[in-house]
């Protein structure tokens, strides 16, 4: 389950909890292919919500997803204190050529929020 919201018109938001599995991710995936319907580029900010189990489908899904529409992305921070998931976005960062994907551990969700905002590029990738 996901809660979502906007920060700006081509900023939107998600906070996630429960069970991260393929028709979570999927409907999320969803979610954010209709913003960018209506804009060339967005920011995005996912939040984990103590997200309690996560299937290899939506991991996978999670991870390429950002691939495959990096040049539709200005900002992505992912606010979280899973090791693993900093590793993917380390990972996906790597490979991302316009976007700027930055993470946050849940303590420093007030700077993730302060940093998706702004509408500088300033910040380097985490």
């Amino acid at each position: 389950m996901f809660i979502d919201f906007s920060f700006a018109d081509n900023t939107i938001g998600y906070v996630i909890e429960g069970t991260m599995d393929k028709k979570t991710i999927l409907d999320l995936r969803s979610q954010i292919l209709k913003k960018l319907e209506i804009h060339d580029k967005i920011n995005l900010y996912l939040e984990d919500s103590n997200i309690k189990r996560f299937s290899l489908s939506a991991a996978t899904i999670g991870t390429l997803f950002p691939l495959e529409y990096a040049n539709r992305f200005n900002k992505i921070a992912l606010v979280t204190n899973r090791k693993w998931i900093h590793a993917l976005a380390a990972f996906d960062n790597a490979l991302l050529v316009e976007a700027t994907l930055k993470y946050f551990p849940i303590k420093d969700r007030m700077s993730a929020i302060s940093w998706i905002v702004d509408n500088g590029q300033i910040g380097q990738n985490t």
